[in-house]
């Protein structure tokens, strides 16, 4: 079967790229600002080209001449903008500098004219302090490319978590027009199908995965021990005070909530403080962990606390819980190799964009053919 192209912009640590490459895409190039990141997308993408810079100094010659990619040919450009601003948790600051860059990927887009676009996102992006500026994006896209977008649950595409992300697929319209004349019952949706259902739907849809079936199999650890085999890469915790410990374990007996503390373990800044409810918290062994973020292997930051292990996740176990395969190695502190997990787009839920995009590059080459 033919490999198409795809070029990852944003790369970070290799979430999206990794994704693809295992729906079947031949990932030519990867391109982040961020020295620490691609560390981590180097040492797992040992073929790829990648580029360091700040993507408002990068044009469409630069990675057409270095990926050898035709403009307007058949590929894939992905792309995953700097999404914090449009967070629950961030600014939402519609100037922040950052929120702009998507714009940067827009117009690469129309420099390089691909057959068709991914780009991915926080929900924030299409509401709130984001609605303007996505709206600007998607009359920007439209004028040359068909566009489709949702939110979707990573936990409906095999990943054991509940992460809401915006996912936007887009087809070059010459290319939709062909696809719809030849076509048209096939690419009703070109946005990917859920795998996976809180509830079995049938022979359509598996079972969510949960904490339990994706953390079974790692070396017991205690916090702030590293696993030093060789078989399993990144097995380290965060080390936590004695009485941190002792609120984890009560924690863990009572619910696995800190609103169960006595009022000798609840922490001053809890005492009248109802918000951020999940800090502290244990992961449910039965359900998807919550949404990871750049602090998912602190239990002061989250529901990051070991469902079993007196411990916080490990940077290990936040992987599997991204869908990151064993053999992928991340680079870098604890604090580091953190925020790239918590900002990395789940590669299962990239694979099944991917697979989607790849049934939609073949009808097109059919097209070609008749």
């Amino acid at each position: 079967m033919k490999r198409y192209s795809a070029i990852d912009l944003f790369c970070g640590a290799g979430g999206l790229s990794l994704g693809l490459k295992k729906a079947g895409f031949d990932i030519k190039l990867g391109v982040d600002v961020d020295e620490k990141v691609l560390a981590t997308y180097k040492n797992n993408f040992e073929k790829v080209i990648v580029i360091q810079e700040d993507i408002k100094k990068i044009n469409a010659k630069d990675i057409l001449n270095n990926t050898k990619i035709k403009e307007g040919s058949n590929f894939l450009l992905a792309g995953c903008p700097p999404c914090q601003g449009f967070s629950n948790i961030g600014k939402r600051d519609e100037k922040d500098v950052k929120n702009q860059l998507v714009f940067e990927y827009i117009r690469l887009i129309k420099e390089m004219k691909p057959t068709f676009i991914l780009m991915e996102n926080v929900p924030g992006m299409s509401i709130g302090v984001g609605k303007k500026i996505f709206k600007k994006c998607i009359e920007e896209l439209e004028l040359q490319y068909y566009i489709e977008f949702e939110t979707l649950n990573a936990a409906d595409y095999g990943v054991p978590q509940i992460r809401k992300r915006l996912v936007l697929h887009g087809v070059r319209k010459d290319v939709y027009k062909v696809l719809m004349d030849k076509f048209p019952k096939e690419i009703k949706n070109i946005l990917p199908n859920k795998t996976h259902s809180d509830n079995e739907i049938g022979k359509t849809t598996k079972k969510w995965i949960t904490v339990e079936e994706v953390l079974k199999g790692l070396p017991e650890i205690k916090a702030g021990e590293k696993y030093e085999g060789k078989e399993v890469f990144n097995h380290v915790a965060r080390n936590i005070s004695e009485t941190n410990l002792i609120r984890l374990d009560y924690i863990r007996k009572h619910n696995g909530s800190r609103y169960c503390l006595t009022d000798d373990l609840v922490l001053k800044c809890h005492k009248n403080n109802i918000s951020y409810g999940d800090t502290y918290g244990v992961l449910y062994n039965n359900k998807p962990a919550p949404t990871l973020t750049s602090g998912c292997t602190s239990i002061t930051k989250g529901r990051y606390g070991h469902p079993i292990q007196n411990r916080g996740i490990s940077v290990r176990e936040a992987a599997r819980i991204q869908s990151f395969p064993d053999d992928f190695e991340f680079v870098g502190n604890i604090g580091s190799m953190s925020l790239q997990i918590g900002n990395a787009v789940p590669p299962k839920l990239a694979e099944a964009s991917g697979k989607r995009i790849i049934f939609l590059m073949n009808l097109y080459e059919q097209c070609n053919k008749i």
